[in-house]
């Protein structure tokens, strides 16, 4: 499909939020009209399949651009406001939109930094990236991937984000051209617009990894070329993770597809760990419960001294599991105390 001249110089501007991003995304697309010679699209960390509808008809309500959910092949048009569907990576390229069916990325899909890397891998210097309100560190690679390419990083000032964590990773690891309050996004939309972009070449690990996103996979040999073979192992599927360096940022790849920051995959281990614990201490219920049954069976026939065995080894047991279930109590606990404090 031929491009035409205004679809030539059209910019692509990718937005990124998670935690706290309704009220923002709200506010920013009431900010967005038809004048600005860009189509924008979004990707929002749900954790509800079907809240996808409901951000397009929140947003709708203070849109002045048309709001709806990305469709697979649907050419990008000026003016128009995309919501990435949940499940699928929102994936976007020369010849419009794409979907990418994939693992999760940073334990997220659709993925912020999926998105980010696909416009900068197609669009280089008209692709402009906003990463507004969220935790950890999504959305900082991607980042990355923009401004390598030639790309304009706009970040909401983290002093007024809900929560500052993926805000504050942008500006801890690149140059931000503009860090501005949500009500002032708008404005500085509209100057990054009109910047005059030199032309920079797509760095080839930014366009490897765009590739691996529509693929779902890759080999290790290409993972060998993008980064260092770590000595740690993928928590979703067990194979070796790769360290790709961006500047002072890192992320880690497994061959299958699956990513994650350095936070992300210490909250993937965690979590991995915790379900170890869970898994034996069912284990040890259930060898329990086997110990009392033979104790049973043992004082029925008489044997005496061997159900005095059997029942020392599962009082023992009881030790073990109780300990178990105590430190699997604190951490829950610990976890909560977390999501409380934001």
């Amino acid at each position: 499909m031929k491009l035409t001249e205004t679809e030539e110089h059209l910019h692509i501007v990718v937005i990124g939020t998670s935690a706290g991003g309704i009220s923002a995304l709200q506010e920013l697309v009431s900010q967005l009209h038809d004048g600005m010679n860009a189509a924008f699209f979004i990707v929002m960390h749900l954790s509800q399949k079907g809240i996808s509808d409901f951000l397009v008809h929140k947003l709708q309500q203070v849109a002045q651009l048309p709001c709806a959910l990305a469709r697979e092949g649907a050419p990008i048009q000026k003016g128009h406001i995309y919501i990435a569907p949940a499940d699928k990576h929102l994936l976007v390229a020369q010849e419009g939109i794409k979907f990418g069916y994939g693992p999760k990325e940073n334990r997220w899909k659709p993925a912020i930094d999926m998105l980010f890397r696909s416009a900068a891998a197609a669009f280089d210097g008209r692709t402009i990236g906003i990463i507004l309100t969220g935790y950890l560190n999504d959305g900082t690679s991607g980042m990355l991937a923009i401004k390598n390419s030639g790309g304009t990083c706009i970040v909401q000032d983290p002093n007024e984000a809900e929560y500052p964590d993926m805000p504050l990773s942008v500006l801890e690891h690149l140059q931000a051209d503009y860090c501005v309050r949500l009500s002032k996004m708008g404005d500085a939309l509209e100057m990054a617009l009109q910047l005059e972009k030199e032309e920079t070449a797509v760095p080839e690990h930014v366009l490897a990894e765009a590739a691996i996103a529509e693929r779902a996979a890759t080999g290790i040999d290409k993972l060998n070329s993008l980064g260092e073979n770590s000595i740690y192992s993928c928590p979703d599927c067990g194979g070796v993770l790769f360290n790709i360096q961006e500047n002072s940022f890192s992320h880690y790849r497994c061959h299958t597809g699956h990513s994650f920051t350095v936070k992300d995959l210490l909250l993937r281990q965690e979590q991995e760990f915790e379900s170890t614990l869970w898994v034996a201490l069912r284990s040890l219920e259930e060898r329990k419960t086997l110990l009392h049954t033979l104790e049973n069976q043992n004082t029925s026939r008489g044997f005496q001294l061997a159900a005095k065995g059997y029942a020392e080894k599962a009082e023992e047991l009881q030790e073990h599991i109780d300990r178990l279930r105590r430190l699997l109590v604190s951490a829950q606990n610990d976890d909560k105390q977390k999501a409380a404090s934001g």
